[in-house]
């Protein structure tokens, strides 16, 4: 790896038409999983211009058409979208969910003679590295800090009523593997008309350099607003949204492998989504434990099989060896789609809050809410080695 680099990575906001559509797909996943938690769900989201479609397979109890129609609504009201384009109330929503598939069903389901299988093939990744104290890379971590920010700033009413879609992108200068400054940062944001590029500049601005450690600001030619000029138009009446487009923005950054499967609107037997937080989980604890530096972690499952095809440990030569790791977690961990579910309590209506500003760097929550986020292994993983 080289040693002097610039790095770069995105976020978008909360309002983003994607984000939106996240948000809904996991709203939803919640308010089956609150029904009954072993739930089977696969719930996609479309937004545009006045209009959001949800659809998918499900398995659960019934909810009327009335109260998921009001949790959409809902939803996007607590984002901010009150506008001619795109507003909670004047919405038409088409509810095209249906029953899942009984051969997916055969294949997942445990039995007499067989495990609970995982809910689909795929290969997922988990990484950590001690670039932040959330042991996330800098340039994803402090991309998501700034739009957050600013987003509680304006609902705060600290800042003027920017608009809820926003994008960020923040470039950092290594030095000696180590990021030191920002090079450029970048935040597209929408803004009622009659601001001019300069004056949001300006607004935003205190928000940027309090998001980012002390003197790492970049000089202010390249901290660049609104590089078009003008950014009125925004959420889904600018450019459709769809669930699962942004699953950089919600893992690294880049900045390590991803599996390519998406997490919201879906339960946690799917292995997309569960298997790619204990992948974090473990990276993380290794880092935690000080096992390591950088650690990258990936798992493979097949579609109705229990046990884990692979399961990969790379520290990069920053610490302990990975094939020494490999035994280790084989033995503290049930690596089955169940044997993560129980780990880490993921059957709880905890994911609407997990899908805007990224799934990994964030604090654990009392009622379990982001428990792959805790580093209550590190003790133990210290003690195998």
């Amino acid at each position: 790896m080289p040693k002097n680099f610039l790095f770069t990575s995105e976020s978008v906001s909360a309002g983003h038409p994607d984000k939106i559509c996240d948000q809904i797909s996991d709203a939803l996943v919640d308010e089956y999983l609150a029904q009954d938690p072993y739930s089977r769900l696969a719930i996609e989201t479309f937004a545009t211009t006045n209009n959001i479609i949800v659809g998918g397979e499900i398995r659960a109890p019934e909810i009327s058409k009335e109260k998921i129609e009001a949790r959409i609504r809902q939803t996007v009201k607590d984002i901010g979208y009150e506008q001619d384009g795109f507003h909670w109330q004047n919405l038409k929503i088409t509810n095209l969910i249906h029953e899942q598939s009984k051969d997916i069903a055969v294949g997942v389901d445990a039995s007499h003679n067989k495990e609970e299988g995982a809910g689909d093939q795929g290969i997922m990744f988990g990484y950590a590295c001690n670039e932040t104290e959330k042991l996330m890379p800098a340039p994803i971590y402090y991309a998501h800090r700034i739009l957050h920010n600013i987003e509680i700033a304006v609902r705060n009413k600290k800042l003027p009523p920017l608009g809820p879609d926003a994008k960020s992108q923040v470039t950092l200068i290594y030095e000696d593997g180590k990021p030191i400054k920002a090079k450029t940062v970048l935040v597209s944001i929408q803004h009622p008309k009659g601001f001019s590029q300069a004056q949001v500049k300006e607004l935003i601005k205190p928000y940027v350099v309090s998001s980012l450690p002390n003197g790492w600001m970049c000089d202010n030619q390249n901290f660049l607003v609104n590089p078009t000029g003008i950014f009125v138009i925004g959420g889904p009446d600018g450019d459709a949204g769809l669930t699962g487009r942004k699953i950089i923005v919600d893992t690294y950054g880049g900045a390590a492998p991803h599996g390519g499967g998406a997490f919201s609107g879906k339960d946690p037997t799917k292995v997309d989504r569960s298997a790619a937080y204990m992948a974090r989980y473990l990276a993380k604890n290794i880092v935690a434990a000080g096992l390591a530096t950088r650690c990258t972690i990936q798992l493979s499952y097949a579609i109705g099989v229990a046990k884990p095809q692979s399961l990969y440990v790379n520290n990069h030569g920053t610490g302990a060896r990975g094939e020494d790791l490999v035994k280790i977690i084989d033995h503290l961990v049930d690596l089955t789609p169940k044997g993560i579910r129980t780990h880490l309590g993921l059957n709880k209506p905890i994911y609407h809050r997990s899908a805007a500003y990224g799934h990994f760097g964030r604090n654990p929550d009392s009622d379990g809410g982001f428990s792959w986020e805790r580093t209550d292994l590190a003790e133990e993983l210290k003690k195998a080695i």
